[in-house]
Parts: C-alpha cells; sequence; structure tokens
C-alpha cells in the first residue's frame, strides 16, 4: 500500500482535491470528433484529390477546440458552418492558419445554445475553401459519437 495513502489527511485532501474539480463547473471535453474532408461531401460535390484530416473537441461548456491538416491544396480559409449534410449553411467559426495546411479552431471560441443543438443533430460541418473552389474544396460532417 501507498504510504501517502495510510495518511488519513493527505488520502482526505486528494478526495476533497477530487471532488471539488468534479463540481467546480470546470469544462469537461467531449470525445474529440474524427473528421476526414474530401472534396466528394461539399455541396455540390468537388471532384479533387485534396483532403484533410483532424480532430474537433467540443466541451460541455460548448468551447470548441481543435485542428484540421490538409493537403494537395493551397487553402485559403477554413470554417465550421452551421447546415445538415448536403446542405450548405453559414459560417459560424473562422479558423486560422500558422502554417501552410493546418488550421486550428482558435481560442475562446464557442457554440451557442442553438450551435450546439446543431451539433447533436448533426447539422454542423468544416471546409476548407481555395480559389479553385471558393465556396469550398473538401468538407466533412461533425458527428457526436452516440
Amino acid at each position: 500500500m501507498n504510504k501517502s495513502l495510510r495518511k488519513p489527511g493527505i488520502a482526505l485532501a486528494a478526495a476533497t482535491l477530487m471532488i471539488s474539480f468534479l463540481f467546480s463547473g470546470a469544462a469537461m471535453a467531449v470525445a474529440p470528433i474524427k473528421v476526414k474532408l474530401s472534396g466528394g461531401q461539399e455541396v455540390p460535390p468537388v471532384k479533387s484529390s485534396a483532403k484533410g484530416s483532424g480532430k474537433i473537441a467540443v466541451s460541455d461548456d460548448k468551447s470548441v477546440s481543435g485542428t484540421v491538416k490538409t493537403s494537395k491544396m493551397k487553402g485559403t480559409a477554413a470554417h465550421i458552418h452551421q447546415g445538415a449534410k448536403g446542405e450548405n449553411g453559414p459560417p459560424i467559426i473562422t479558423l486560422t492558419t500558422s502554417s501552410p495546411g493546418k488550421w486550428t479552431v482558435p481560442s475562446g471560441a464557442k457554440l451557442t445554445d442553438e450551435q450546439y443543438q446543431s451539433l447533436k443533430d448533426g447539422k454542423l460541418y468544416i471546409n476548407v475553401h481555395s480559389d479553385a473552389h471558393k465556396g469550398g474544396e473538401i468538407r466533412a460532417q461533425l458527428k457526436l459519437k452516440p
């Protein structure tokens, strides 16, 4: 047995710390949503050899984080949009780029209650735009695991 656990004061302090963290309202991350972007998912579909992959996480406080990496394209912009599969919708979060082909959700990005419900309903997507395809060259729907 660990010697520190034999001392009631240390064990009690550790338990108190764990409980206070759990109930402190700290944002708990939902499992990251893995995305694979392709031109075939765009609306209308785009013939492109470009592709992308990444992870987007949404915490229970609706804060958003994550990155997407693209290849075989020169992206000009990337967004998370509100829209169901097969539909285009307005951008709600603009991603930033620090190096070619790497897009990041900016710090402090958050979904509204309506946007969070859209995420739960499978009605958010991420796409990357290019000069050749200004409306979007590659796309992936954001889907929470059941």
